[in-house]
């Protein structure tokens, strides 16, 4: 017959292909799962039983209210992050105003008064010619920081550093690039541990004093 040798082969094939070793057939035999630490059981019992009775409350709550108590644990949990996303927001609002607010006045001239920067540079003036550069140039630096509270208050932070101060754009540019100069010399005497010499506070105070009173003034 016609089927006969065809069905004899897949017999022998199936023989064949059962008898490769390579081939997994059997039972697999799965590692056993470790089990958990004693400490982390007893942690699961505890907080078991800590939320317990909370899980109950909500589920009598919820019969209360003709809701499952699961529904009513996800509302809570959705109240929960909305709570929480809203005291994100008052903690981030005061600086985000603040940005609002240095973008919005973006370019508004400002120059220190007339007076008050006179003042600075005869102090300043004062300790030059005594050789004191450092300090010279750290007093126009300091002053300036009181001035810029003065003129924008709540624009500067308690930890704002000379390079943050240098890039407000609440600021003017030609504010910015005074500071920027000034602040980079203070920031070399304080850390790179080298005292300045005339040459750097002359160029500091020429640049305060181009920007607060329009044109450089001589020394004293």
């Amino acid at each position: 017959m016609a089927g006969a040798p065809a069905d004899g082969s897949f017999a022998s094939d199936w023989r064949d292909i059962r008898a490769d070793g390579d081939i997994q057939y059997g039972p697999v035999d799965l590692p056993a799962v470790p089990e958990p630490p004693d400490w982390l059981k007893q942690l699961g019992e505890w907080l078991s039983w800590l939320f317990r009775p909370i899980g109950k409350a909500l589920e009598a709550l919820g019969r209360a209210l003709g809701i499952s108590g699961h529904v009513l644990i996800w509302a809570l949990v959705a109240i929960g992050v909305a709570l929480a996303a809203l005291l994100v927001w008052r903690l981030l609002s005061p600086a985000l105003q603040r940005r609002r607010k240095a973008a919005e006045e973006g370019e508004t001239p400002w120059t220190p008064d007339t007076a008050e920067a006179l003042g600075l540079l005869e102090d300043a003036d004062r300790l030059a010619t005594e050789g004191r550069y450092n300090e010279a140039t750290h007093l126009l630096l300091q002053r300036s920081v009181s001035q810029i509270e003065a003129a924008h208050p709540g624009l500067l932070e308690p930890s704002s550093t000379a390079r943050e101060i240098a890039t407000l754009p609440a600021l003017p540019e030609a504010a910015r690039r005074t500071f920027a100069t000034i602040a980079e010399r203070v920031e070399r005497s304080l850390f790179a541990l080298r005292s300045l010499s005339a040459e750097d506070w002359q160029e500091a105070r020429a640049a305060y004093a181009e920007f607060a009173l329009s044109a450089p003034q001589a020394p004293a």
